[in-house]
């Protein structure tokens, strides 16, 4: 898909009712929401790696940025034969990517958004700290190829990073993630798309597209989010024609490895009483 070669991973059952295709996060993979697909083993879960990331390779017929993301997740959707069949996620950047795509004429049977981009990433309730993640992104963009790489695949970043985002006081469960994250976080092909794709991840937010998409949606939030704050997500929900809110207390922006039983009894519980299409082949 414009030019990308684009790997993809299934899971459940083929002759599932409902199908559900992933638009994961930035510098995730496919492997971050299997914490939420093992939940529901009855669903047909399709999860691609996004070009640059994983093992997906770049794209060379569109740019990393928003648009070009939503071509090929509209491409992907209909090189599996899931348009108009499949509901489709998207966590976090991949949230932004998904409303793009519906905006720009894509038409799942619904749309689930976990821990949406509900405001620019520039205006996150953490204002040192993104400027200190915008400048070290430019920097290491600027730097010398190698060195950039260097840093963008540090340790200390990743742990940084990690233990920034994790709400959980449960030991065992902090360790998990942290071994996640630097298992995954530094699956991407080369510094200049991780760049690129963090342009394009502070460029734009869910509520440019909302009042564009007119299909079902599901927004579920978390209450100590650190990207988005929950009272944007509030006001979000309130910019989609058709969109109800599931809001999660005592988690932050890793809802799919915190706490994946309550992300996917709402997600569950949506698809459920998503009205069944008649020409849906999944």
């Amino acid at each position: 898909m414009l030019g990308s070669t684009t790997k993809y991973w299934v899971y459940g059952p083929v002759d599932a009712a409902v199908t559900i295709v992933i638009a994961h996060g930035y510098r995730g993979e496919h492997h971050g929401l299997e914490p939420v697909i093992a939940q529901l083993p009855n669903v047909r879960w399709i999860g691609p790696d996004m070009p640059g990331f994983g093992e997906s390779t770049p794209m060379t017929e569109a740019p990393h940025s928003i648009p070009g993301y939503a071509r090929w997740l509209t491409e992907f959707i209909e090189g599996v034969g899931a348009t108009g069949s499949a509901v489709l996620l998207g966590h976090s950047f991949g949230s932004i990517i998904s409303s793009q795509a519906i905006a720009s004429g894509l038409r799942p049977r619904g749309l689930v958004l976990v821990n949406p981009i509900a405001i620019s990433g520039l205006d996150g309730p953490n204002r040192v700290a993104t400027a200190v993640t915008v400048g070290f992104y430019r920097l290491a963009g600027r730097l010398p190829r190698r060195i950039g790489d260097y840093l963008l695949r540090h340790w200390l970043v990743t742990q940084f990073v990690s233990v920034s985002l994790a709400k959980t006081k449960d030991k065992d469960l902090r360790r998990w993630i942290h071994s996640e994250h630097h298992t995954y976080f530094s699956g991407f092909s080369n510094r200049d798309v991780v760049v690129e794709a963090f342009e394009a991840s502070i460029s734009a937010h869910v509520g440019e597209f909302a009042a564009q998409i007119p299909v079902p949606t599901l927004l579920v939030a978390a209450e100590l989010d650190d990207i988005t704050p929950i009272q944007a997500v509030r006001d979000l929900k309130d910019a989609f024609p058709d969109a109800r809110l599931t809001e999660l207390a005592g988690v932050g922006h890793l809802i799919h490895y915190e706490v994946p039983v309550l992300a996917a009894e709402a997600i569950g519980e949506f698809v459920g009483a998503l009205p069944r299409d008649g020409n849906a082949s999944a």
